[in-house]
């Protein structure tokens, strides 16, 4: 079965998470309303960046057109994120709603894009799109990305949470929960460019006991580093009550 036939055949009446690969997620409400979440589905970041460092490890399970989204967020502008030869092809329907940060406005110039059903969002903000209620937080991915946000996803009574690109902020405990408990925890390990690495997340996800904690943000560059096993490890040996999922790309897990 193709991934987009899996995402759509999915039965309704129940919430669903599914991997994309590198920090890229679909949710998929009761009512079957769809969400992307830094969608990475091209080879923009090899070909702009001109280095084998940056050539995509993992292959391409959905084209632009293969699903249409109602909701779409981009964390933060860099190319992994906000793809831009995916971005325009997604909002092509007319109907998809773009939740991107302040700091993507230049893209969206830059590819003549319309403003239509787009909206630049910063940490604090609050947005309802169809079955999905956004709450946009702080993301501390350095200066290369200042305005970067995570999102709290709040869907069919699920909070799922996107820390996006960001080193370890235990300060942040607050912020993260002052939505209620989290059910899902998804958060990087690659340890490189300001992320959290493969400790740093199972740190975050001990301090915030989600329901369950998925690691992302590896396996897509040569250069992005991430170690799943080490995650693995780290988890099982530090933080054994707490419940993680290391999600091959494509797979699916009910909600």
């Amino acid at each position: 079965m193709d991934f987009a036939k899996k995402v759509l055949t999915a039965p309704l009446g129940r919430t669903y998470l599914f991997s994309i690969g590198q920090a890229g997620y679909i949710l998929k409400s009761k009512s079957g309303q769809l969400l992307g979440i830094d969608l990475y589905l091209s080879d923009s970041v090899e070909r702009i960046e001109g280095h084998m460092g940056y050539k995509r490890m993992l292959p391409k399970i959905q084209g632009a057109y293969d699903l249409e989204f109602d909701v779409v967020i981009a964390t933060h502008p860099h190319r992994d994120h906000f793809d831009p030869d995916i971005i325009p092809e997604l909002m092509a329907n007319g109907r998809t709603k773009l939740f991107a940060s302040v700091d993507c406005e230049k893209d969206v110039k830059r590819l003549e894009m319309s403003n239509i059903g787009i909206t630049y969002v910063k940490p604090g903000d609050s947005c309802t799109a169809g079955d999905f209620k956004l709450d946009f937080i702080n993301c501390d991915h350095g200066n290369g990305a200042p305005d970067a946000v995570g999102v709290i996803v709040t869907v069919d009574g699920k909070r799922v949470m996107e820390a996006g690109d960001t080193c370890l902020r235990l300060d942040r405990k607050e912020e993260y929960l002052s939505k209620g408990k989290l059910d899902v925890m998804i958060a990087p390990i690659n340890g490189a460019y300001g992320n959290m690495n493969e400790q740093e997340c199972a740190e975050l996800s001990g301090t915030l006991k989600p329901g369950i904690t998925i690691p992302c943000h590896y396996g897509m560059f040569a250069s992005h580093g991430g170690n799943p096993g080490k995650f693995f490890d780290i988890m099982r040996e530090q933080y054994p009550d707490n419940k993680f999922l290391i999600m091959t790309q494509g797979e699916m897990l009910a909600l």
